[in-house]
Formats: C-alpha cells, structure tokens, sequence
C-alpha cells in the first residue's frame, strides 16, 4: 500500500471513529451483509475498539482513556471487561448488529500468560477472541511494507518490528512511550499528570512541550537505533498516538540517520490491523 493510499484509508478511519459522538447510528444501507470483524488495544493509556466489514471497510469504532493495562499486561481485569463490554454495547446500537469476532493484541516480548489474560478480557466482554498478534504485525497488516522498520510508540511501551521481503524477522519491546512523555511535562510544569496528558494531546501546545519531552523522544530513538543495528533497513514507519506528538519523525531521523515518517492519524493504524487478523477459526480451536 503506497503512502498516499494509505493516508487515504486513515483519513476515513479518522472520520467514522470521530461519528462516535453522533447520536445517529449509521444507516442500514452502510452496513453491509456479512461478518463483522473487531480489533481491541488494550493500551497503557487508551483503550481502542475498531470494526470492520468483511472486505475490511472500517465501520465504526471508539477510544477512552483508561489505566487498564501497562506495559502489555493487564492489571485491572474487571475494568478492562466492563470497558470493552460497555464499547462494544455501544457499537452493537450504532451499527444495528452483533458483534462476535475479534482480535487483539499485545507489545513483542510479553509473556504467554499476560497474552492469554488480554485474549480473556476479550473473551469475557462477550467476544470470540479468533487472533491475538503482537502489535507491531498488527500494524504491517495494514502497512504492508516490504523492507523496514515499524515502530509502535504507546502509551508505555515502543515495539519494534524488522520488516524483509515483506515477513516480520525481529520484533522487540522495550518500556517508555506517552506516559512517560506526560510523567516528565507533568515534573516540569508542577501540574497532575491527567493535566499533562490533556497538555500533551493538544497539537497546539506539542511546539512548546518540545523541549522538555525531547529527551524521551531521543530515548525512543536510541531504542530503535540499538534493536535495528545489524540490520539493512530503508526507513523507519512510525505508528501509535505518541508517534504523532510534534517533531517525533525527525528526531527518529536524526538519531538514526534514517528516513522516518509518520502516517496520518497513526493511533487507528494497530487496532484497525488487528480486526484485519480476525478469522473464522476460534482462537485455539
């Protein structure tokens, strides 16, 4: 997928995940026969639920901010359930259907037991979890790049993933992310951390936050700097929120001598490329 399309697709996601706070559910005539597949990102700082057609058309979807999950394991379970039951009631109401399939996923390097407690919660909010991939995967699903490296920046975690002809050949994770971009405004401003984050998420005020987080953007760099030594990459592909944070391209470019680029609305790319993994086949069935 070339950029330009790709952008293209974002900027749709962009637009029906923003109908979100439109009382008027879609009309029938949007939502198409078929099975409907569903990806939920249980991140550090946002829970994310995407839906999609099955020609991979996005449907619908939500966000909310939530403390449910750090650093790829779950640490409030009943929180967690209650959230993604209650998003996925919601959606169901929009789109005048069920939905029963869907897919998640976690940061590289988690353990088998906090992956199996992510496809739990999806299980327990009233899902068939049929897919659980580790995010930056999730993300080439819909990159579809062949040579490269895509880099997820979270909440709490960034997670790399070596692309070659077109196949993931090292993934690796390692903690910091937006959290810790909030933690560090929040000490220098002498303000609450949800305050720093609300600061942090205007575009308006990312100019004059950049120097004092730019230090944690650099240590993102130096994460992907050491995991892509001995490898020949072209370009580095940034995805998630805090991807999309003023200037965050250029210093990845700067510190890796790479061309770095960030699509539109990077935040939909990882959960809009895990419902793509949805597949009929129940999860260990």
């Amino acid at each position: 997928m070339d950029r330009s399309a790709l952008n293209d697709l974002l900027n749709h996601a962009s637009a029906v995940i923003h109908r979100v706070d439109d009382p008027v559910p879609a009309p029938p005539a949007e939502i198409p026969e078929g099975q409907l597949y569903t990806g939920v990102d249980l991140g550090t700082a946002y829970l994310t639920v995407v839906v999609l057609d099955h020609q991979h058309k996005l449907l619908a979807g939500e966000y909310t901010f939530a403390e449910v999950a750090r650093d790829g394991l779950v640490v409030d379970y009943i929180g967690a359930v209650d959230l993604v039951r209650q998003m996925k009631s919601r959606l169901e109401a929009r789109l005048g259907r069920e939905l029963r399939l869907a897919a998640s996923g976690y940061p590289p390097g988690v353990p088998p037991a906090e992956v199996r407690a992510t496809g739990n919660v999806v299980e327990a909010a009233g899902f068939e979890c049929t897919a659980l991939v580790d995010e930056p995967t999730a993300a080439n699903v819909l990159l579809c790049i062949q040579d490269g490296v895509i880099v997820d920046v979270g909440g709490g975690t960034t997670g790399i993933a070596v692309v070659q002809d077109g196949e993931v050949v090292y993934t690796a994770d390692e903690a910091t992310g937006g959290t810790h971009l909030s933690l560090v405004i929040a000490g220098a401003e002498n303000i609450s951390f949800y305050e720093a984050e609300r600061r942090k998420l205007d575009p308006k005020n990312q100019p004059a936050l950049f120097p004092t987080i730019r230090p944690v953007l650099e240590k993102v760099a130096s994460i992907i700097s050491r995991h892509i030594d001995g490898y020949a990459v072209p370009e580095v592909v940034l995805v998630g929120g805090t991807s999309g944070f003023h200037r965050m391209a250029e210093v990845v470019a700067e510190y890796t001598g790479l061309p770095a680029w960030v699509p539109d609305y990077p935040q939909w790319v990882t959960p809009i490329g895990m419902a793509m993994q949805v597949n009929e086949k129940r999860l260990g069935k």
